[in-house]
């Protein structure tokens, strides 16, 4: 039977952690503690230990007040140089370049090149310079270049609002 209870004894040590209430059960397991008694104390420890110990209520304002509400800023954004950056869901392997659909978190690009060996990518970026009306040295891809979610970098002096309405009109017409 004490083989037993020092098994169990091992197994609890393994999974909780050390606490007034585990001596007790310790203590009453090898019998130097009764099973009454120690009923008795673990009752008057825990009403101690939780009266007492009580955790300090969290201010809801200053979580609020640090957390602000992010407003989308859009598939292009301004780096710090000056630059622009593009966010692009690539499609690759369709029959045909387009631009599919510009939402507020990208821009959908089908881009008829197989993403095998960067493939896909120097046509993604020959075709945004053709949209664009851009030169293919202003563009560049500056995330993703072997995941569909890419980052297209535009170091030409053109305005946001002026690449929107351009990748807009593609996706229009």
């Amino acid at each position: 039977m004490n083989q037993y209870k020092s098994m169990f004894l091992q197994i609890v040590r393994r999974y909780f952690k050390r606490t007034q209430a585990f001596t007790l059960c310790e203590r009453s397991c090898a019998g130097v503690v009764s099973s009454s008694e120690f009923g008795d104390q673990l009752r008057n420890r825990r009403s101690l230990s939780f009266s007492q110990t009580k955790m300090p209520k969290r201010d809801k304002t200053s979580k609020s007040a640090q957390k602000q509400p992010e407003t989308p800023s859009g598939p292009v954004s301004t780096l710090k140089g000056g630059e622009l950056a593009i966010a692009i869901h690539a499609k690759p392997g369709a029959k045909q370049n387009a631009v599919t659909d510009v939402s507020s978190e990208a821009v959908g690009v089908a881009i008829a090149a197989p993403p095998t060996d960067g493939e896909a990518n120097a046509e993604l970026v020959r075709y945004l310079a053709k949209v664009l009306e851009l030169k293919k040295s202003e563009i560049m891809l500056d995330k993703g270049s072997k995941s569909r979610e890419k980052i297209i970098k535009v170091t030409a002096s053109i305005s946001k609002e002026e690449v929107l309405e351009r990748l807009k009109c593609e996706a229009a017409g």
